[in-house]
């Protein structure tokens, strides 16, 4: 199935507005009752910044995922895979530790602190990388690196959470994504560094197309391997970064847009990353209300509903490339 770029980036983004449509509505209580004068605070100051707030991490999560496959070429690499992820979570199990710290119990400014602290965790592990990898000049190095950094910080958050297990629940919420605790000044983050991402990556999608054809091609090409690889990492770390601190670590939504996207409709990596991110806030979205829909009053953590689909969606896609056995 081949689409027009544009018209999937339409189709991708009318299916967000649904999404934010039905985010508003659909509540753990079920639909709106739009005759309730208490409702307007409910739709505006709950259910509305969530909706968004879940739009933006996906399209974060999304971009970030497609800047990461282009820059390793490799279609299994993530959001995640230089160590952003357990960066962040060491920074929130020694912040709850030392402070006892509770998403649910804090105030607003305590939570403003502690995605403040997810986002620097998650700087450090990518920092960490890189001073591994010594630099950014080989890729494999700093695929490994990033795999021995994820490795060592997770071991030190298990440590924490040994130390201080009143932090486990707490900890369960931001490792498995939270969308409950967005709020306007959560959107307003993430979209100034989902547009500052995103502009960074269109620049640098020139260079991903050329190192499609491999990196001596690229470097004869005039690509500067070294710069455009410093740029793009800042690029996906400052978008992964941001999605982290504000919802936890939710699975698979930054692997699986850019292959949806790619299945859809084959193309450059100017489009992909703009296809990637609308994809992964509709993706995302669509969790967030199944989360909400699927065993109400409860709710799901928004990070085990993408972990079932996306891991749905990559069983079918080997299926389908493995084909029949001879």
């Amino acid at each position: 199935m081949n689409l027009r770029p544009g018209l999937l980036l339409a189709l991708l983004l009318v299916l967000g507005g649904a999404g934010i449509v039905a985010g508003v509505l659909i509540g753990s209580t079920g639909w709106a009752d739009l005759q309730d004068a208490n409702m307007s605070v409910i739709l505006w100051e709950i259910r509305l910044p969530r909706s968004l707030g879940a739009w933006w991490a996906g399209a974060l999560l999304g971009m970030a995922g497609a800047m990461a496959q282009g820059l390793f070429r490799n279609p299994l690499a993530d959001p995640y895979l230089l160590g952003s992820a357990s960066g962040a979570g060491l920074a929130v199990a020694l912040a709850l530790a030392l402070t006892g710290l509770s998403p649910q119990t804090s105030s607003l400014l305590d939570r403003i602190g502690l995605t403040g602290i997810a986002f620097v965790g998650t700087l450090v592990g990518v920092g960490l990388t890189l001073v591994l990898a010594r630099g950014v000049e080989q890729t494999l190095r700093l695929l490994l690196a990033g795999v021995v950094v994820g490795v060592v910080l997770n071991a030190f958050t298990g440590l924490a959470t040994l130390w201080a297990p009143d932090i486990l629940r707490a900890m369960q919420a931001f490792l498995l994504g939270n969308t409950g605790l967005l709020g306007w000044n959560s959107v307003w983050v993430m979209a100034v560094c989902g547009i500052t991402a995103g502009l960074v990556g269109l620049l640098g999608s020139p260079a991903l197309d050329a190192l499609t054809l491999g990196e001596s091609t690229a470097a004869s090409l005039g690509v500067r391997l070294g710069l455009a690889r410093l740029l793009l990492i800042g690029a996906f770390a400052l978008a992964t970064g941001a999605a982290v601190a504000q919802t936890g670590i939710v699975a698979f939504v930054g692997l699986v847009a850019p292959h949806l996207v790619r299945a859809l409709c084959p193309m450059l990596h100017g489009w992909l990353i703009a296809l990637s991110a609308a994809a992964g806030g509709a993706l995302l979205l669509a969790a967030d209300v199944l989360a909400r829909a699927l065993i109400r009053p409860q709710e799901l953590p928004v990070g085990l509903v993408t972990a079932l689909l996306g891991g749905l969606y990559l069983l079918v896609l080997m299926h389908r490339r493995a084909g029949p056995r001879r």
